[in-house]
């Protein structure tokens, strides 16, 4: 039998404070130097620099009649990656290399093009103005070929140079909402209200440039789905839970969704939650929140927010309510390869909550949506589950 439903009222925030001292400690414990390291930009004056002197290195091995070559840091390897709790994923100081060499059938159409994209970031950077990835992959569509090889690239030279992406002057279109209660200034000027009814608006695409952020937001809650975020918003959720935040990177989120984030994390410490779906993907989307991915380790720091808890949808939950056994979904052969490869990283030793709840899904060898609540009612998410579990204390 589910619990009966609870309204929004002042139990609800008395209990939500009463968490929130623990909540706001697990990153604090960190030290204010892991926020400070968060904000902190690379200045024009030092990415132009650090280009000279690796056009230098160039001209340098030409004169040596020398091929050159980019040394490029490995980062898809998790011998390159340690975790600390404090922060997450972080590449490792001394990590293993590969050589983008220039006589090299292999690399050398990669060594022109990271050749190409450096002086596009030069002039970006020379001139004050910005560009977005897709700007720069359709001044030579035939060229680059793929978007993914200008964003790999962009990575690349991010790490090489040891910047955070938006000093490098490229943006990201930006593909996340927000709502709820929370008003900011962007760049530009132009004045943001985030709604709170039905409606929501975009991530802005550059997140380092707005200012002036104010809410009396009591939580931010992170929604893996836009279907699960669109739902919330039409059963008037943020309304009914006032005052709240939700944020929705539709999926994996992009790099601007984890930004805005952690700038709220650093700006109001209010409790982050996230929803996602009993499934070994959506554990992977909640773990690139919080601990942050091995291709992004290099900036983990501007990121991640350890802090956050999960929220829902735990697979005990499904035993919990009486999910009906026709609303769950096989475990595939790819979900079972992603739940051992999640159960295998670092941070689930720190996790033994998290751990559980990925074995009682390996044992049942079944999955769920968000939406399988709906087989208890069409509004039990927003009506009975979320008040319920920020009531209780339902989060781990």
């Amino acid at each position: 039998m589910a619990a009966a439903p609870v309204g929004p009222g002042a139990a609800f925030f008395e209990v939500l404070d009463r968490h929130r001292a623990s909540l706001v400690a697990a990153l604090r414990r960190g030290g204010p130097e892991a926020s400070a390291q968060g904000t902190r930009l690379a200045s024009s004056a030092q990415v132009l620099a650090s280009i000279e002197n690796i056009m230098q290195d160039i001209i340098t091995s030409l004169a040596r009649n020398e091929a050159p070559a980019f040394t490029i840091d490995n980062r898809s390897s998790w011998e390159n990656i340690k975790f600390e709790d404090s922060v997450g994923l972080q590449m490792v100081a001394h990590c293993t290399t590969r050589k983008i060499k220039s006589n090299s059938l292999k690399s050398v159409k990669k060594f022109a093009l990271i050749l190409k994209i450096l002086s596009m970031i030069y002039k970006l950077v020379q001139s004050n103005t910005y560009a977005t990835k897709r700007d720069i992959y359709y001044t030579d569509s035939q060229l680059f070929g793929t978007q993914t090889v200008v964003d790999d690239i962009i990575n690349d030279i991010s790490c090489m140079l040891r910047v955070p992406r938006r000093s490098l002057h490229i943006l990201s279109t930006s593909k996340g909402l927000i709502a709820g209660n929370l008003r900011y200034i962007e760049e530009d000027g132009t004045k943001v209200h985030c709604p709170c009814g039905t409606t929501a608006v975009a991530v802005p695409s550059n997140i380092q440039g707005i200012r002036n952020l104010i809410t009396d937001a009591k939580f931010l809650l992170i929604v893996e789905k836009d279907a699960t975020f669109q739902r919330l918003l039409d059963d008037d959720f943020c309304n009914k839970m006032s005052p709240c935040i939700m944020v929705t990177g539709k999926g994996v989120p992009d790099l601007n969704t984890r930004l805005l984030v952690k700038k709220l994390w650093d700006s109001f410490h209010i409790p982050v939650f996230t929803l996602v779906d009993a499934d070994p993907h959506g554990i992977e989307i909640m773990c690139i929140y919080k601990y942050g991915s091995r291709s992004m380790s290099f900036e983990a720091h501007n990121l991640t927010v350890p802090a956050m808890r999960w929220l829902g949808l735990l697979p005990s939950d499904i035993k919990r309510l009486n999910v009906p056994r026709d609303s769950l979904i096989p475990l595939t052969k790819p979900d079972q390869g992603k739940l051992d490869s999640i159960l295998k990283r670092p941070y689930i030793t720190c996790q033994p909550f998290w751990r559980r709840e990925m074995e009682i899904m390996a044992e049942s060898k079944m999955k769920a949506e968000i939406q399988a609540l709906t087989s208890l009612s069409s509004d039990y998410l927003s009506r009975v589950y979320l008040p319920n579990k920020l009531k209780f204390g339902g989060w781990i």
